[in-house]
């Protein structure tokens, strides 16, 4: 099995460089970016095939970082993972395309099950996506 790429975008930087080091011990790529500005650089050379994406960041947000993904790379499965959201920031993420939401702290577990839920959904490409990618 491939292993799965994943960005981590997040202002927390140590919360984020020690995530990072937690989930390649759980067998996944892992990259980080501490803005939403440095995350949309990173995906132009490389697109993850997941992005963890905190929305209280300085700069561009989360909810923008997911807007300008779904113009660009609409494949790539966006989680949400903060610790400020609301029932209505939820509601907004998903509603923008977000795959899942999650609120810190979370357990290492949990976060490696949206990771691979989200991915297998990725794979799963409809025609349609895969079609219009090809062009």
């Amino acid at each position: 099995m491939e292993k799965i790429n994943v960005l981590l975008v997040d202002d927390e930087e140590e919360f984020v460089t020690t995530l990072s080091e937690r989930i390649q011990m759980r067998n996944f790529i892992s990259s980080v970016a501490f803005t939403g500005e440095q995350a949309l650089q990173i995906v132009e050379e490389q697109v993850p095939d997941v992005m963890i994406l905190d929305l209280k960041m300085p700069g561009i947000d989360g909810m923008e970082v997911i807007r300008r993904m779904k113009k660009t790379c609409p494949t790539v499965k966006i989680i949400i993972l903060t610790g400020h959201g609301s029932e209505k920031d939820k509601e907004e993420a998903l509603s923008l395309g977000a795959f899942g939401y999650l609120q810190k702290p979370v357990q290492i577990d949990e976060l490696e099950r949206q990771i691979i839920n989200a991915h297998k959904a990725g794979t799963k490409k409809p025609d349609h996506i895969t079609k219009e990618s090809n062009r």
